[in-house]
């Protein structure tokens, strides 16, 4: 959920858990072109008032059945069906394990080298080049109406919900409602309720059928709610986009979502590179791209021949663990998988599956800094804030290390004299208390 509130709280907390619920796709891309097949279009249409325009966030003496009955009177004026409305509220209460999910902030994440460990492992390339045999005819349409490459597609599905295995359990109503009642963010939780019971309306699952992760992400391609409504088809024909029971159109809906998020047909995500030595680290920014033929220009060089990629396309260098990890060259492909999950990790996870899907082999020259011990998110603060203290903006004092940050421990970097790769570590962090 890029651009999203949902981008940082619900997908970071499901990034944890990898090979379950990794991830969710987001509702800020482009407008959709049509659908393949148009669904059938429900009794009475319900068009959503966007929560940030509705009633945003509720006294917090109103008791759950009043607050109950307050958004029934709003989705039946936004023409949800009342008997609908009805049968998918029915016994629902607040969700206690729901809440204790949104409130957490783990004090540890695993460094990017566990994660694509998980993420890449032999047993799911192993499983993913099965399947990819056995739907290749369907992954092959799918990849020429949408550009989408079919090996992104299957590391997505393996990424989401181990291809389809793990959906998630929740009641996704159930959950939202105990969100939009008492989460942190009221008025975005009511906008994805709203949208589900449209989804509902729509006549694509059944009440009782309406499962996925805790923050209401649905199906084997985990989209939230309005992204569902944005972005999912029906590839299959059969009248309904049924991202949970149909691989076809959850693999397709993911690809409609990719395409209108910017993907490029035929080009690379990226590769990974060798840097000469006195190489800028500084470079490894963002906001710093430039095209192939500028990289490599500057000595940048791919460990392997990439025919795919025009010397004039635009990418910026990744340094996932600092210059002493494996560098990466990444194109507007990578740009279009952070828009599914707003993750340098998670994308990062999406490029080597779907590279070790297509040739066999995902490996990588360069090699992880193991021994790194990585910062708590109470030490990621501190780093913050002690960067402040000197002077630099590093941004708000929340331990996300984000562009900001980055940017200021360059500039600390360089005052000390080491290579200013903008990597958080424990070496920085005890130069910073100095």
């Amino acid at each position: 959920m890029p651009k999203h509130p949902l981008r940082t709280l619900a997908c970071a907390t499901l990034t944890l858990h990898l090979g379950l619920l990794s991830a969710c796709a987001s509702d800020t891309a482009e407008a959709p072109t049509p659908a393949p097949s148009t669904p059938p279009a429900p009794t009475k249409q319900a068009t959503v008032t966007p929560a940030s325009q509705s009633i945003v966030q509720q006294p917090s003496s109103l008791s759950f059945a009043d607050w109950r009955d307050q958004l029934r009177r709003e989705a039946l004026a936004a023409g949800i069906d009342a008997k609908l409305f009805d049968r998918a509220f029915a016994g629902v209460t607040p969700d206690p394990k729901v809440i204790a999910a949104d409130r957490s902030q783990p004090e540890f994440t695993r460094p990017v080298w566990e994660y694509l460990d998980s993420a890449v492992s032999p047993a799911r390339l192993e499983r993913g080049r099965r399947l990819l045999g056995e739907h290749r005819a369907t992954l092959d349409s799918i990849q020429q109406r949408y550009g989408v490459s079919k090996e992104v597609l299957v590391a997505v599905w393996g990424m989401e919900s181990a291809f389809g295995s793990h959906i998630g359990d929740y009641n996704v109503i159930r959950s939202l409602a105990t969100l939009a009642y008492e989460g942190r963010r009221q008025a975005f939780w009511r906008e994805q309720l709203l949208a589900a019971l449209q989804i509902l309306q729509h006549g694509d699952i059944a009440p009782e059928r309406l499962v996925g992760s805790w923050a209401g992400a649905m199906g084997q391609t985990q989209f939230i709610p309005t992204t569902y409504n944005q972005h999912a088809v029906d590839f299959d024909g059969d009248g309904r986009r049924d991202l949970w029971n149909s691989s076809a159109d959850a693999l397709a809906s993911a690809a409609h979502y990719l395409g209108n998020s910017g993907w490029q047909p035929g080009q690379p995500w990226g590769f990974e590179v060798r840097l000469p030595e006195g190489f800028d680290y500084g470079l490894a920014d963002p906001d710093e791209r430039r095209s192939l033929a500028q990289w490599a220009a500057l000595g940048v060089k791919p460990v392997k021949a990439n025919a795919n990629a025009p010397a004039d396309a635009s990418a910026a260098l990744l340094l996932p663990a600092g210059h002493r990890g494996p560098a990466f060259l990444v194109l507007n492909n990578f740009r279009s998988i952070l828009r599914y999950n707003n993750s340098t990790s998670y994308a990062l996870a999406i490029g080597l599956l779907a590279d070790g899907l297509a040739t066999g082999s995902s490996q990588l020259q360069g090699s992880w800094p193991r021994s790194d011990r990585q910062l708590g998110r109470s030490e990621r603060v501190e780093l913050q804030e002690l960067l402040a203290q000197r002077g630099f903006s590093p941004g708000a004092a929340d331990g996300i290390i984000g562009a900001n940050t980055r940017k200021a421990i360059r500039g600390f970097q360089q005052q000390l004299g080491w290579p200013a790769d903008g990597y958080p570590n424990a070496a920085l962090l005890e130069a910073l208390r100095r």
